[in-house]
């Protein structure tokens, strides 16, 4: 199975860094958060991807394009620009990347519908956005999927409040603090499934998958939920960051792979 990475947006509201390089490539730990959603999913044996590219994707394309030479010793020879690595014992990903250019504008229904070309072959996809890691089992949500029969399965989360809440009485005195509680509302966590009939509800007028797609296929009943408890953490502000940041140095539970 394949999974589609949504890596074309432009991060506003992480501008101190995604004005110099791509959301996807911001650093968490040595590596960019791409690295780690595609570890992920590597770990439930997905290791084709496909990279819908738009705002500065060609620094994507650069980063998998000197992947070998960035992460290892080597000597070049430069007649022919071959080259050898020192570093044999040293793991390199076994992965099948397609970096497509999608436009610097196109939403994210847009963005899909230009890499459906790619998806010809394959009855279901994965996607998901480039900035949000998770220790989601892709293989039970693959699973979930087939056995819901629906064209699209989303990973629905609580999300944890920015704020500390309080709770008063009648009368307005407080009685109770409670620092940023789990909500009871559910939010999209990105980590899909989606059936390739998807494509025939879609066309390259449409723009924003979750504004447009997603409430028409809800209409027909063929958007299913699944549930999910365990970590999640997306990357849309700076403290989002330096909380990923500190949790890669001390308990990075997206880190399935090491599990």
């Amino acid at each position: 199975m394949k999974c589609v990475i949504l890596c074309g947006g432009m991060g506003t509201r992480l501008q101190n860094e995604t004005e110099f390089k791509p959301k996807p490539l911001v650093l968490v730990g040595n590596r960019p958060i791409l690295w780690h959603i595609m570890k992920i999913y590597d770990h439930f044996n997905i290791k084709e991807f496909i990279l819908p590219l738009g705002y500065k994707g060609e620094m994507i394309k650069r980063f998998f394009m000197e992947y070998k030479w960035r992460n290892n010793d080597f000597t070049i020879n430069l007649r022919n620009n071959e080259l050898i690595s020192h570093n044999s014992d040293q793991e390199i990903e076994n992965w099948d990347v397609s970096c497509i250019n999608t436009g610097l504008k196109s939403g994210t229904a847009l963005r899909l519908y230009k890499v459906k070309h790619l998806l010809e072959d394959d009855e279901n996809f994965c996607l998901t956005y480039g900035d949000g890691v998770a220790d989601v089992n892709i293989q039970e949500l693959i699973e979930y999927h087939k056995k819901k029969g629906k064209i699209v399965t989303i990973t629905g989360l609580h999300p944890r409040s920015k704020f500390g809440l309080m709770i008063a009485n009648k009368s307005n005195i407080v009685e109770k603090f409670t620092e940023k509680p789990i909500l009871p509302d559910t939010i999209n966590g990105g980590f899909m499934v989606i059936n390739r009939r998807i494509f025939e509800f879609m066309s390259e007028s449409d723009s924003m998958l979750v504004a447009s797609i997603l409430p028409r296929l809800a209409k027909m009943n063929e958007v299913v939920m699944y549930e999910f408890n365990g970590f999640w953490h997306c990357m849309d502000t700076q403290k989002d960051l330096d909380d990923l940041n500190a949790l890669w140095k001390k308990n990075p539970l997206w880190k399935v792979w090491n599990n």
